[in-house]
């Protein structure tokens, strides 16, 4: 199944628009922490205030995704006893990566005891309050969002998802709108979990319309993905051929092979008794997964 992001939040109107301290996005490159470390601490060189402070979040928060979660919170413990007199953007990512440091998509699920996850839920509880004070609405779902990876059950996912994205749909700022495309795919999938398929299938095709406006090929390809898979489920197989077979192509002249696609491409014919088809994406997934 193709991993998705897990989406979390809580039923509050935030509208103001807030300013936010130093803009980290061209910092950034989840997909290469070291990197965008070595570009937090090159800023830092220049930064003073809370400005500085939020860049050395971001350095935990680059440990935390290469799994030093004791070097995550050691970098927050150097900075804790500035915290007091912080602004609140500062105190708010403060709050939100040491809750990472202790729960997060990064964490094996054998290191998830009962106390890390009360940690966890405690510093992210703290963040929200913190954001919803501030009205630093994108801060304030993000919060929320990693709530979800304490509470994992698709109940509690499902309502979480819900409410995060009541956040993202009546935000006025632009950071918490660009939450909604993941947050209906969230939400998409708890309710996929659950077996409410047409409902699913509601939100996957809201996410599509969503990705289409933004212009990232790759994730339209994913909300597109996610839509036949549940077309599938609904068993509507011939639809979600047309899709799959469609990004086939589509990842292929893109020159990135999708497995997920191959996955369900041999599901769907070996579903169809076309067992000569379904060996050959079983060859196209194996070779894709090397």
């Amino acid at each position: 199944m193709r991993p998705t992001a897990i989406a979390a939040g809580v039923f509050i109107f935030l509208t103001t628009t807030s300013t936010m301290a130093i803009d980290l996005t061209p910092l950034w490159d989840f997909s290469q922490p070291d990197v965008s470390e070595q570009r937090f601490r090159a800023a830092l060189k220049t930064a003073s205030g809370d400005d500085a402070l939020v860049l050395q979040t971001q350095i935990a928060r680059s440990y935390g995704l290469r799994k030093d979660f004791a070097a995550a919170r050691n970098t927050l413990k150097a900075i804790e006893p500035q915290m007091a007199t912080a602004g609140a953007e500062a105190r708010t990512r403060y709050t939100l990566e040491l809750g990472r440091s202790y729960t997060s998509a990064t964490h094996a699920a054998d290191t998830q005891t009962t106390e890390s996850r009360e940690l966890a839920r405690k510093a992210y509880r703290s963040a929200l309050d913190l954001a919803l004070q501030a009205k630093l609405d994108d801060l304030a779902i993000d919060a929320i969002h990693m709530l979800a990876f304490v509470d994992t059950a698709p109940a509690d996912q499902l309502k979480w998802g819900l409410e995060a994205l009541s956040v993202a749909t009546r935000s006025a700022q632009a950071e918490a709108k660009r939450w909604e495309a993941p947050l209906r795919n969230n939400v998409g999938y708890a309710l996929h979990q659950l077996g409410r398929y047409d409902e699913a299938l509601a939100q996957f095709r809201q996410a599509v319309v969503l990705r289409e406006q933004r212009g990232d090929a790759q994730a339209l390809r994913v909300a597109h993905w996610m839509v036949a898979w549940t077309l599938r489920s609904l068993k509507r197989n011939e639809e979600a051929l047309d899709i799959q077979l469609r990004l086939e192509r589509e990842a292929d002249a893109a020159g990135q092979p999708d497995f997920y696609v191959f996955e369900e491409l041999e599901i769907l014919h070996r579903d169809r008794s076309d067992t000569a088809k379904a060996a050959f994406y079983a060859g196209r997934k194996q070779a894709a997964a090397r």
